[in-house]
């Protein structure tokens, strides 16, 4: 039994010859001094009690709360250029100045390089031919002498419009 008691009893004894020295060394502040001592013996019993009743209610598990602010781990196995350009399309679809800064110049760039591989056609040096190829509304978006748009939070590209821009790129 003494030795199940023994080391609940050790700290509250090193408590007791901490005050006890302290009340011979500094008398004038035993009022102090015992308002410690009693705050950390009500501290040890506490946790001595929570720890008696986590022993005698053992957890059962996570909790359907705790499952639920459980963050799950996603893999994204997308190539970072498909992100980038995915945000790219929603940013271009939100504002004219994102469509013109953001979604314009890599689709720009794509133009120009399938007009130039597969048609051998110049998208800055051959304009005409260009517009030909890509139809009106892709060539509105990749001509060189597009002005940038005065309202910036002007609505950007609508998805129909957009989704022909992809059409005409894949059928060149």
């Amino acid at each position: 039994m003494i030795r199940r008691a023994l080391p609940f009893v050790q700290l509250p004894v090193l408590l007791t010859i901490a005050l006890v020295i302290v009340l011979l060394t500094v008398p004038g502040r035993a009022e102090l001094a015992l308002r410690i001592f009693v705050l950390l013996l009500a501290a040890y019993a506490l946790g001595q009690l929570v720890a008696a009743v986590r022993r005698a209610f053992p957890a059962a598990g996570p909790s359907p709360f705790e499952g639920a602010l459980r963050t799950r781990e996603t893999r994204d196995d997308r190539l970072p250029e498909l992100s980038k350009l995915e945000r790219e399309v929603a940013l271009g679809a939100s504002t004219a100045f994102d469509l013109h800064y953001r979604l314009r110049p890599p689709v720009r760039r794509i133009a120009g390089e399938l007009l130039a591989a597969r048609r051998g056609v110049d998208l800055d040096g051959e304009p005409a031919a260009a517009r030909r190829l890509l139809g009106d509304e892709a060539w509105e978006l990749v001509r060189a002498d597009r002005e940038p748009p005065e309202n910036r939070y002007a609505p950007g590209i609508e998805i129909a419009t957009l989704a022909t821009v992809v059409t005409s790129l894949e059928a060149l």
